[in-house]
């Protein structure tokens, strides 16, 4: 008896262990969309006055929690009776990735005009000012609908080969960690100008520690706001070539002599840049259509 009961927590025990090492695996590969993520939504919530971007915030991590609610039942059910699916929906999701990534770079190489939502809200009632709070909240609760969909499939796609109920566990801890850590992460950056302006006026000495605290703290927020887009942006075009890489033989065998890494950047950037094209050239034309329809 004793010892079957010792068997049984060896048993449980050797679960737990690989579940940890496949969640590390996991959470490795999403490492790359929880960056986007935290730089969108980062971007998203910082657009308000700073009474309104913990609320506003809030709103949109429940909408996040909802998303994964609906997404999660349906991925395991793909996995469970068409496990090819995954594979296909995760090359979708890479060329979607590589497309974004792709649209990232020209924005950043190709000016275009940014509307101030400051400015905005300033000119506007109170009435305008929670219609226009909800449509950003709405909006930003698609996106996060896109990336939560990107972070399950490429997290089940790290722990497929396992056992249905290992899936569960491993996906469902990946999914939570992407709406707790980052929204509490988004949530804290959101709010480092505020808490520098608190340390800026906590006495009224001139250049003291704790005003040099603060002017840091107050500079830093753009700063880190356009690294996290920097950085989540390489990320995304080397999650996308190695999902193509580790996926489509084609891509697997193409320019074997080059590291593993340069080579899932460079099929990457190339499917991002082609898929970018055809999608800007779709838009062309439909604008085209839509104003001979018009006129």
């Amino acid at each position: 008896m004793a010892s079957g009961l010792f068997a049984l927590l060896d048993d449980i025990a050797t679960l737990m262990d690989d579940m940890a090492v496949m969640s590390k695996v996991a959470a490795k590969k999403t490492a790359g969309i929880l960056g986007d993520d935290l730089a969108v939504n980062a971007e998203k919530a910082s657009g308000f006055v700073s009474d309104r971007e913990i609320p506003v915030l809030w709103a949109i991590a429940k909408g996040s929690l909802l998303n994964k609610v609906i997404i999660l039942p349906f991925a395991f059910l793909l996995s469970a009776f068409v496990p090819k699916a995954i594979t296909i929906i995760l090359v979708f999701g890479g060329l979607y990735l590589a497309y974004e990534a792709a649209e990232k770079i020209y924005e950043f190489f190709v000016p275009h005009a940014h509307d101030d939502t400051l400015e905005v809200l300033e000119q506007l009632n109170e009435v305008e000012v929670l219609s226009l709070e909800k449509q950003k909240i709405k909006s930003a609760i698609v996106t996060d609908f896109i990336l939560s969909v990107e972070i399950v499939i490429i997290a089940l796609g790290a722990v497929v080969e396992s056992s249905l109920l290992t899936q569960i566990v491993i996906v469902s801890f990946i999914a939570l960690l992407a709406t707790v850590g980052v929204y509490g992460i988004v949530a804290l950056i959101v709010r480092m100008d505020e808490f520098g302006y608190k340390l800026i006026a906590l006495n009224t000495q001139d250049d003291s520690f704790s005003d040099k605290v603060g002017r840091v703290l107050v500079k830093s927020l753009p700063v880190i706001v356009k690294s996290m887009g920097v950085i989540g942006t390489i990320a995304l075009i080397t999650v996308s070539g190695g999902i193509f890489v580790h996926n489509i033989d084609f891509f697997h065998h193409l320019f074997p002599i080059l590291p593993g890494i340069v080579r899932e950047i460079l099929v990457g950037l190339v499917l991002g840049f082609v898929v970018f094209l055809i999608v800007s050239l779709v838009k062309k034309l439909w604008v085209g259509m839509k104003g001979e329809a018009d006129a």
